[in-house]
């Protein structure tokens, strides 16, 4: 059975901390733009990009590891944990001197990366080693927090990570007010891994002494497994790297920083909030784990049906809202002086359309995950990867040419949305109902796609339906309004329609009506 407690416990800290640093991430980018520029703004998120590029480093083997922990866990075979737990330990060590080797190699190269670049009192150099600093201390106890998530105790470490990045964030608000100085802002991230570091070594020791201090080495069986696990996750580690984070990059070197800071306004707004939904999947994934070694596979197929459902009513609801909103929002929370930050509509059209599409994986990669399937499909992200790089690099001069500048950032997004389209939500769901549902997957792909038509449709609709008033908050609350009026169209179609939805949505009501029934019955 699902563990409902130990999965809403997970999700529920996890929404709260992810809303919380939502809204502290866009008064940090606001005050970062106001106090030193939209240039800088652009470069430091050239930065992360560069520095998840690098990160394709760690093989994935945070989830390989931590899903071979989940049968030992289920078993209590605590020698085995504490054997793949330092195997864990050992990788992670090699891991970050890798990731601070690469990134030293890279900072030669930073000044042609930066197209456009010009601020004369901020150094490219050192303010990278900065960030790559802060970036390699995370690695150094990453392999105590995999061990805390693969106990289904993710809310702890979603308290810890928030905590630190929620410190983090207020001083960078304290440095940008009294210094201006992008130097500081950035040490304020060195400041919060080491925060997360000491509190995650208190509660590890504590609560898994015995696994920690227990001396075990790693059987050759389990470590042929772990390393065959490894190598699917590497796989998918680069494709999402050269979809995602290659965008960002080419970008910045093909287009310009100052592009890339305003594109940055709307994904980074984007990215919280799809942060926020897949915080109902990913707290989830040890859950599903244990469950997938204990349960039946039609039981674990009608979970993966709800999920579907679920994932498309969450993603029609936010994502219209999000196109309804967002230039009113980039206006209030970025817009200083009079600068208009804005892109233009058809942008943050493909924007929205293309993080829907995304999402709309989520409910397929909590089963990947958690059922041990990466390893099927491990050529499909290289693949994937090197298509969108192609298909990015020739588009940004192809929309380029045949429209204009501003529409070659548009050319980069849809390279994206090819790539997810044909390769990635047809070979995830094809490779999870093979090798762990052992059924087709014809019904899936129907349903599927036409979600995502439905979604386009809507999407479409709500284009044509925005309103326009001289105050910006009017127009916002309107808009959105709206966004959500449509929404609730094909949400109360698809919940009526669908049966394993119904079933357990019915069966989660039916409890919360008893348990406040049995609350006024004491009372």
């Amino acid at each position: 059975m699902l563990d409902k407690k130990r999965s809403l416990l997970n999700v529920s800290i996890s929404i709260i901390f992810k809303i919380a640093l939502l809204i502290s991430n866009l008064l940090v980018r606001r005050f970062l733009i106001q106090y030193i520029g939209n240039e800088i703004n652009g470069l430091n998120s050239l930065y992360i990009s560069i520095l998840d590029f690098l990160a394709v480093t760690e093989l994935g083997v945070g989830a390989a590891i931590t899903f071979c922990m989940y049968k030992p866990i289920v078993e209590n075979d605590n020698d085995k944990v504490s054997a793949l737990y330092k195997l864990f330990t050992k990788l992670y060590l090699i891991i970050s001197l890798i990731i601070t080797c690469c990134g030293l190699l890279l900072m030669p190269f930073l000044q042609y990366l930066a197209k456009g670049y010009n601020v004369e009192n901020v150094n490219l150099y050192v303010t990278f080693f900065v960030m790559l600093i802060s970036v390699v201390i995370t690695y150094l106890f990453s392999s105590k927090t995999s061990l805390i998530n693969a106990y289904k105790n993710n809310y702890i470490t979603t308290i810890i990570t928030s905590s630190g990045q929620l410190i983090q964030l207020l001083l960078q608000v304290l440095v940008l007010i009294y210094t201006q100085s992008f130097f500081w802002f950035l040490m304020c991230r060195i400041i919060s891994a080491l925060f997360q570091w000491i509190i995650t070594e208190i509660y590890t020791r504590r609560k898994y002494n015995n696994i920690i201090k227990n001396k075990q080495i790693i059987c050759a069986e389990t470590k042929k497994e772990v390393t065959k696990n490894i190598k699917a996750m590497f796989m998918h580690k680069i494709g999402n790297v050269l979809v995602n984070t290659a965008d960002s990059i080419i970008i910045s070197t093909f287009i310009g920083v100052v592009i890339l800071g305003k594109y940055t306004n709307y994904t980074t707004i984007m990215t919280s909030m799809t942060g926020v939904l897949t915080l109902f999947f990913t707290p989830l994934t040890s859950i599903i784990g244990h469950l997938c070694v204990q349960d039946d596979k039609s039981s674990i197929v009608k979970y993966f049906n709800f999920f579907h459902t679920f994932n498309f009513i969450i993603g029609i609801i936010f994502f219209l809202g999000y196109y309804g909103v967002i230039d009113n929002i980039v206006t209030l929370c970025f817009s200083t002086d009079g600068n208009d930050l804005r892109l233009i509509k058809s942008i943050s059209f493909i924007i929205t359309l293309n993080y829907f599409i995304q999402f709309m994986r989520q409910a397929t990669l909590l089963f990947r995950d958690a059922t041990g399937t990466f390893y099927n499909d491990r050529w499909k992200p290289l693949f994937e990867g090197i298509l969108n790089i192609a298909l990015s690099i020739g588009f940004v001069y192809l929309f380029s040419y045949l429209f204009n500048d501003d529409f070659a950032v548009v050319g980069v997004i849809v390279a994206t949305i090819i790539t997810n389209l044909i390769i990635c939500h047809i070979i995830e769901p094809h490779v999870l109902y093979k090798y762990a549902f052992k059924d087709k997957t014809f019904k899936y792909y129907l349903r599927n796609y036409i979600y995502i038509a439905v979604f386009a449709v809507a999407l479409v609709l709500l284009n044509f339906s925005l309103q326009s008033y001289d105050s910006q908050w009017k127009e916002l609350l309107i808009n959105g309004l709206i966004a959500v009026s449509i929404a609730i169209i094909p949400c109360i179609f698809v919940v009526f329609s669908d049966k394993d939805f119904r079933h357990y949505m019915l069966i989660s009501l039916s409890k919360v009506k008893n348990k406040f029934k049995s609350k006024q019955d004491i009372k």
